[in-house]
């Protein structure tokens, strides 16, 4: 068991007034701005400062490329050198959604796909694992991961297997608890009664900062058997160019949660720093990793991760002139974006889209966007989670209408089995 830093995001007045009046937070950047939808108090306003002092009101960026995306194709990846040869896919995509796989989830927000093709999804503010049957659709709860403290944003998140599931049926799950954010482990046991399934939680990691909003929450093994989390800086932005705090940064473990060998920093599990809110990791098929991220007031990002490099934020959002800071592969404005889940599938990078409500496609060429993203299913299916590879042209997409900012339709939230190209 390891344990790194300390510390939470906003202030315990604030937390106070949230839990009092439960005002949803603002659903453009996963929690920057606490919205008014009913007349408030200047008290509960003065709060809402407290827990998100700096962020301006909800409006677009300024002006950009059609549709607020950008490809700006000025971030190096991190796999070895001649991707200048590889090949782009098509500058244009195509979306079918072949099915709905099920439907009237709460909360979701991680997916993991057993080796029998069934399908985990967790809930954020439940706490619990279902498994899902990819062919009926047929839900089953494996139990209730216990520690799990729901608030804000905060939940239990991503999910992933262990690399060696197939013989220890290992499940590792990012959660936020009542003091931190951390990561488990625990034994699934299909023999047992449903409900029952769910080994009790062995903490592989600890001390990431927690809050109200920006808990980050992805979680994946890497082509080397390293594990692999996206963290977010709690709402205090400084923590992400500290590279002694969890927070705002990707972190490199091993299965056990030891600071991965070869990390950029001896001794850290710190892989890179300098991000605001980190939701989406993927990999190519030359291992070079992506990660998707919230931006503020006018960018969210798609960045092209090497290992020690600094992202910037708070110092920059989106591109900068300044050498000192990776610049993002794409950016979007805010209000077409807010992207959570992504994954790679045949030369391109699908990233679902919250506020945004839309999958944006991001044709790459080695470690650059070839060509401007491009939406699919804008507003169809309200607020996208999490989007994973399915095998093939097919991806799993993950609605998430149900988290307190969206406007849940009947059969919200839901699982589709979605052909791309």
């Amino acid at each position: 068991m390891c344990a790194f830093g300390s510390g939470r995001g906003g202030t315990r007045a604030g937390r106070a007034v949230y839990e009092k009046w439960h005002v949803p937070l603002d659903d453009r950047l996963e929690g920057t701005v606490i919205v008014q939808r009913r007349a408030v108090s200047a008290v509960l306003a003065a709060a809402a400062l407290l827990l998100t002092a700096g962020c301006s009101s909800d409006g677009a960026g300024p002006p950009g490329a059609p549709g607020g995306a950008t490809a700006t194709g000025t971030a190096p990846g991190t796999a070895p050198s001649g991707h200048a040869t590889e090949t782009a896919p098509p500058a244009k995509g195509s979306v079918k959604v072949l099915r709905t796989v099920t439907e009237g989830l709460r909360t979701p927000w991680g997916l993991a796909p057993l080796p029998g093709g069934d399908l985990l999804v967790s809930s954020r503010d439940d706490g619990t694992i279902i498994r899902i049957d990819e062919k009926t659709g047929r839900k089953t709860e494996l139990g209730t991961v216990s520690g799990v403290s729901p608030a804000g944003e905060g939940g239990l998140l991503g999910i992933a297997l262990s690399p060696g599931y197939a013989s220890d049926h290992m499940i590792y799950a990012y959660f936020t608890s009542a003091s931190d954010n951390r990561i488990v482990r625990m034994l699934y046991d299909e023999r047992k009664p449903p409900g029952e399934q769910l080994g009790a939680p062995d903490t592989v990691f600890k001390g990431i900062p927690m809050g109200l909003i920006h808990n980050g929450g992805r979680i994946a093994f890497g082509p080397d058997g390293m594990l692999y989390a996206g963290t977010g800086e709690s709402g205090t932005g400084g923590l992400a160019q500290d590279r002694k705090s969890l927070g705002g940064k990707i972190l490199r473990l091993t299965p056990e949660g030891e600071a991965a060998p070869g990390n950029p920093f001896p001794g850290s599990p710190v892989y890179s720093y300098g991000h605001r809110n980190v939701q989406g990791l993927a990999w190519d098929d030359r291992q070079r990793l992506f990660a998707s991220e919230f931006g503020q007031d006018t960018w969210d990002e798609l960045n092209a991760i090497k290992p020690g490099a600094n992202y910037g934020w708070p110092k920059a959002e989106g591109r900068s002139s300044d050498p000192a800071f990776q610049n993002p592969i794409a950016q979007w404005h805010t209000d077409v974006a807010s992207p959570s889940g992504i994954a790679y599938v045949k030369g391109v990078i699908w990233m679902a889209g919250l506020r945004g409500q839309r999958l944006w496609r991001i044709p790459l060429k080695g470690a650059e966007a070839s060509a401007a993203p491009q939406a699919f299913l804008t507003g169809t299916y309200g607020r996208l989670r999490t989007v994973v590879a399915a095998g093939g042209d097919k991806v799993w997409l993950v609605t998430s209408n149900t988290d307190g900012r969206g406007h849940p339709k009947k059969g919200d939230d839901r699982v589709l089995e979605v052909e791309v190209s």
